[in-house]
């Protein structure tokens, strides 16, 4: 089983609608994009200084699976259909992001 690491930066398009922003995507979008099959775990984080140009906003996507095109193909489903159901936010301005494939196993402090 491979693990993958997908990432997603973002901001917010109204910053005076950030708690909205940010009570969405903790709520609804992440339980959402966990519903599809691989999807083990996710969290955000916050840039606490972003400069220009960047994300303020970085949600990360823990995946596990045997075939990472087929998970794609059900993340995009998952998402299309969280669309059509009215559960996107157009607050969300993305980015950029990534996927990225476990190349090591985690290693602990001591």
């Amino acid at each position: 089983m491979e693990r993958w690491l997908l990432t997603v930066e973002s901001n917010c398009a109204d910053p005076s609608r950030e708690k909205e922003y940010n009570d969405w995507y903790d709520t609804v979008h992440l339980p959402d994009i966990l519903e599809t099959p691989g999807f083990v775990r996710a969290a955000r984080y916050e840039n606490s200084s972003p400069g220009e140009g960047q994300a303020k906003f970085l949600a990360t996507y823990e995946i596990e699976t045997e075939d990472i095109g087929q998970t794609l193909a059900a993340f995009d489903k998952t998402v299309n259909a969280k669309a059509q159901q009215g559960r996107m936010n157009d607050l969300v301005m993305a980015i950029g992001g990534g996927l990225y494939r476990q190349i090591t196993a985690p290693v602990e402090s001591r």
